[in-house]
């Protein structure tokens, strides 16, 4: 499998995510930037996750059928269609951890295909419907705790 590399102008890998993109600021989505995308790849997946959520992994953003050739995710912008967080709407949801530091993973997935999926769709059943069909995919993870 071929490996994406992902980005941010806002924050650099395992550094604090600002502010600006967490709840204590604009609550808004970070600049993103992915490199080595295939020439066969057909969509991307964007996938951002919480680990380290005292309730299990919180997902923060599903989105697919992101076109391929996009490069650049820009602050406060939808790429793509968007599925149901942890917080049951769609959407970005800001990091907003109740205590301590947590790593917020933004994965990236080249896919072969474009997705068919109910806009209400979970993670669980993006993940099932990618399945096969990831032939990239790379992740940068920041870091955030309260201000």
């Amino acid at each position: 499998m071929e490996k994406l590399t992902v980005k941010s102008s806002a924050f650099e890998h395992n550094t604090l995510i600002p502010k600006k993109y967490a709840c204590d600021g604009d609550g808004i989505n970070p600049p993103l930037a992915v490199e080595g995308i295939p020439k066969e790849a057909l969509s991307l997946v964007l996938i951002v996750d919480d680990p380290d959520a005292s309730s299990g992994t919180f997902n923060h953003w599903i989105v697919w059928n992101i076109p391929p050739h996009i490069g650049k995710i820009g602050e406060n912008v939808v790429p793509g269609l968007e599925g149901m967080n942890s917080d049951r709407r769609k959407g970005y949801t800001s990091p907003c951890p109740p205590s301590g530091t947590h790593r917020y993973s933004f994965k990236m997935f080249a896919l072969d295909v474009e997705l068919s999926l109910d806009a209400n769709s979970s993670k669980r059943e993006l993940e099932s419907a990618m399945q096969g069909h990831v032939i990239a995919k790379g992740e940068i993870i920041g870091l955030y705790r309260r201000q």
